[in-house]
């Protein structure tokens, strides 16, 4: 019985793959590289849409056989391809949970969080299942072990004998719209990583929206360099082309792995990271490269400067543009903003001190800006809201939006605000709004700098010394107790720039300071080699470390 067939609150994430099967049987879903010819062209292997819906049915068989039944939490730690794609939605099939942390947060947190989300089944590579045999104590609540591909020295089933052959349709579970269906954890990038509790009733609303906002149809070609968004892919009817790369370190990829997709298949929908959007667009740029089939690029994870959509976009055609949605694990997408705009109005403001535009709020979403405070608030009361043109902390309401975290509740009660029936979630996030209904990012609200005259925004700040030639970024933090904390700029130059005469640039700094009300206070300038950054974008900056850093330059 089909799911999305059933009247009420029943629903299924999966049943958009049986759709999709059933509309269009022989258009690809998954299409991923294997070895290049003996021409050294790059071959690719590929599953139907009916291929996909019946690998699924059929590992969906093996997982209920091997005790993986409905409301099993089970890690998910398999590479981008078509057993990511068959595992996950046979998962859902049996109304499983998927435990997913990405392995991009780093080693520790990874393990953290394994063990927060007490799973009871582990699906993974070889790898993933060596590190588990290394660390144990994290997978004490584990009892169902499955191996993708070769099973070395540890027991357990392997996903070729979990599979049930001949095929036979898989009778889907009756989820309910607020059943759970995933534990997605944060990256704890700020704060402590937490498991974000989906329903499939979020999952349907996500992929609604993403399908509906950027006008997105089946039969395009994605090229999704994010694992997790590539679940929305076979739901709205694309076709994933997997790219050669590892998606934990973006930063690193090779430009050619990603151009020579694109061009192969006539992709015409790519999310990139900022990170990866700045080294192929550099890369793309200098060769004089164009991608006319590509219609839309959407990147997100963190705040992309518009110096990289511009050098990005110089390989688009002139009504292809890059997307820059805003959201959170929790609550994602919410607010969304496109190139053109960007580079035509809101990016000199930027360079002036005003914040990150990040558009205006996405089809059914609620975004308000509240005043600022680090307490919880139980429950919504317009008397939160901040001044029009403050700046505030941003919280959004909407189907998308997260309602609770796993077992957590001291972090529901920090982030979460009842309203009646409905709730907001906090995002942790500052910014305003504008006159044009536009929201602007200044950065997190656990990085600001309160001197105890006035309070400080990162993203402001930081934008008006990034715009010295030889600054590659810049970070505000705050040196001492909040309340009486003294304004610091780190400085990362160049890569080419030795910072030989840093005194003669500390005065250039000062005086681009003095010029802009929002940082005439500002007049201490430290010089740091290489900021410590996040692993996977390589552009979230992680300020707490460098104001231990300053503090113990400064003495203080």
């Amino acid at each position: 019985m089909d799911p999305t067939k059933e009247p009420g609150d029943l629903f299924n994430v999966a049943s958009y793959l049986r759709r999709r099967a059933e509309e269009h049987p022989h258009l690809r879903a998954v299409v991923y590289p294997t070895e290049k010819d003996k021409f050294g062209r790059q071959a690719y292997a590929h599953l139907t849409f009916e291929q996909l819906e019946r690998e699924s049915d059929s590992y969906a068989h093996g997982l209920v056989r091997a005790g993986i039944t409905r409301g099993t939490r089970t890690v998910l730690m398999v590479r981008p391809g078509p057993d990511f794609f068959s595992v996950i939605f046979a998962l859902f099939k049996v109304g499983a949970v998927p435990v997913v942390v990405d392995p991009g947060m780093g080693l520790g947190r990874m393990l953290r969080c394994l063990a927060e989300g007490r799973p009871e089944a582990f699906i993974g590579i070889a790898p993933a299942h060596a590190l588990r045999t290394f660390r144990p104590g994290f997978f004490k609540t584990v009892r169902i072990w499955v191996t993708v591909g070769k099973r070395w020295f540890w027991g357990g089933l392997t996903l070729k004998n979990l599979k049930v052959e001949p095929w036979t349709p898989f009778p889907m579970a009756l989820t309910r719209r607020d059943e759970i269906a995933a534990i997605l954890f944060t990256t704890g990038s700020t704060g402590p990583a937490k498991g974000a509790v989906y329903t499939h009733g979020i999952f349907d609303a996500q992929i609604r929206q993403v399908g509906s906002h950027w006008g997105i149809q089946p039969g395009e070609i994605d090229l999704p360099t994010f694992p997790l968004f590539a679940l929305f892919d076979p739901a709205l009817g694309m076709t994933a082309i997997i790219p050669k790369m590892d998606p934990t370190r973006p930063a690193h990829v090779a430009p050619e792995n990603i151009i020579g997709p694109i061009m192969d298949h006539g992709v015409t929908n790519m999310f990139a990271s900022p990170a990866l959007l700045n080294r192929v667009g550099r890369y793309g740029k200098e060769k004089g490269i164009r991608l006319p089939s590509l219609k839309r690029v959407i990147s997100a994870g963190a705040p992309v400067h518009p110096a990289n959509i511009e050098t990005f976009s110089s390989m688009l055609g002139d009504d292809a543009q890059v997307h820059t949605p805003y959201g959170a694990t929790e609550a994602v997408p919410t607010i969304s903003i496109g190139s053109h705009e960007i580079l035509a109005d809101t990016r000199d403001f930027s360079d002036q001190g005003y914040g990150m535009c990040v558009g205006r709020p996405m089809e059914g979403m609620d975004i308000r800006v509240i005043r600022i405070s680090d307490d919880p608030i139980p429950t919504w009361s317009d008397d939160l809201l901040a001044p029009d043109g403050d700046i505030g902390e941003l919280t959004a309401r909407g189907d998308v939006v997260t309602r609770h975290y796993f077992e957590r509740p001291e972090a529901d009660a920090q982030h979460k605000i009842v309203d009646g029936e409905t709730f907001w979630h906090r995002m942790g996030d500052l910014g305003w709004r504008d006159g044009k209904g536009r929201l602007w990012f200044c950065g997190r609200k656990s990085q600001r700098v309160e001197t105890g005259t006035r309070t400080l925004f990162t993203i402001p700040c930081e934008s008006v010394f990034n715009n010295h030639p030889r600054v590659f970024r810049s970070a505000l933090v705050g040196v001492g107790p909040k309340g009486g904390q003294k304004p610091v700029i780190v400085i990362e130059l160049e890569k080419d720039d030795s910072g030989a005469d840093k005194d003669q640039l500390a005065a250039e700094l000062r005086n681009l300071g003095l010029a802009n009300e929002r940082t005439r206070e500002i007049d201490t300038f430290l010089f740091h080699k290489s900021f410590p950054v996040d692993i996977r974008h390589n552009a979230k900056i992680f300020r707490e470390k460098l104001a231990e850093w300053a503090a113990e330059r400064l003495g203080r």
